[in-house]
């Protein structure tokens, strides 16, 4: 079995990167790959993927070398290797090969689950890259970005950044870089909002913002400047749903302080305050038309209409106007 590796040590005999975040997958791999470069420059990096690791092929690249040089090997998405493929794999984590570091890189999940499980007995180092799926995981990733950096950002300034540049954690560190790169001293919503008011005014969320409101004029002008900077529909139908779930949500919940709301419905206190003003004129029959006008867009944008831009014009018309819906009864 292999020893028991130090979590905090980049060259254990054994690494597991577990979880969906692309970002943080890269990471893993390159803190392994610079470590062992940083202990020699000559390292060999093998990178595969589940159809280029066949079975003996993990026998052929670990096996001794007469130059004993040190090797990096990492498979990727190992929950879709083969069965055989698997059993070499669980026979080299019995024991594992001087100067070679192997990383896994595991999605997690019941797929797999054997080797998964297989890789933590024998004492791999763990990594986890879980998928950022809540804006508070966004915003404290983006948070811990900035401390890295050994700089100083404000809460306003990492809020804004993230309602800026959106949920993909490669464009969030991207911004982060070149914040810290371009500024001295503390970093404020100022100037994040110089930076990245383009980025704002094209993102999803304020399709999505100004259809719940019911303002349909401005909701259609930021639609079209989203489509226009290259935002995927699909981002945007997301966005529109969770504007109207959100809706939904605060409609049904029991009356209370943003705190206790938040701890109920699974949201930032923040956000409860913004829902609660854009609620104003929403009815549940309202919510019930705006949801099934996001249901037809999403089916649309995804194959079922051939005019997807129509798709998505219609659903943010139907949603400003279910935005009015208690005024027109």
């Amino acid at each position: 079995m292999a020893r028991k590796a130090a979590q905090d040590d980049p060259l254990a005999p054994v690494t597991l990167a577990v979880g969906q975040e692309e970002l943080l997958l890269d990471r893993a791999v390159q803190e392994v790959v610079a470590a062992a470069k940083a202990s020699d420059a000559d390292t060999d990096v093998r990178d595969l993927t589940p159809d280029q690791l066949q079975p003996g092929t993990l026998a052929e690249l670990t096996s001794p070398s007469l130059f004993a040089e040190r090797k990096v090997v990492v498979v990727r998405n190992a929950q879709d290797l083969s069965a055989d493929t698997v059993k070499d794999v669980k026979a080299y984590l019995a024991a594992p090969a001087e100067e070679i570091t192997l990383v896994l890189l595991h999605a997690g999940g019941a797929k797999g689950k054997g080797l998964l499980d297989a890789a933590r007995k024998a004492g791999a180092r763990e990594v986890a890259c879980p998928k950022m799926t809540k804006p508070a995981d966004r915003l404290a990733f983006v948070r811990g970005e900035f401390r890295a950096a050994g700089r100083s950002a404000t809460p306003e300034a990492c809020q804004a950044l993230v309602d800026a540049v959106g949920s993909d954690l490669r464009e969030l560190a991207s911004a982060v870089s070149q914040l810290v790169a371009d500024v001295e001293g503390t970093i404020d919503e100022a100037i994040v909002g110089r930076y990245y008011t383009g980025r704002a005014e094209a993102s999803s969320f304020t399709v999505a913002d100004r259809a719940v409101e019911g303002r349909a004029a401005e909701a259609l002008e930021a639609l079209r400047w989203s489509l226009a900077t290259g935002v995927a529909p699909v981002l945007i139908t997301s966005a529109l749903a969770q504007g109207v779930r959100a809706i939904g949500k605060l409609q049904s919940a029991r009356g209370g302080r943003p705190g206790d709301l938040a701890r109920e419905l699974g949201m930032p206190p923040w956000k409860i305050d913004r829902v609660r003003q854009q609620m104003r004129g929403w009815t549940p029959d309202g919510v019930a038309v705006a949801l099934r006008a996001v249901a037809e867009a999403d089916a649309g944008v995804k194959g079922g209409s051939d005019d997807p831009e129509y798709a998505l014009e219609k659903a943010v018309v139907t949603i400003a106007r279910a935005a009015r819906s208690r005024g027109r009864a």
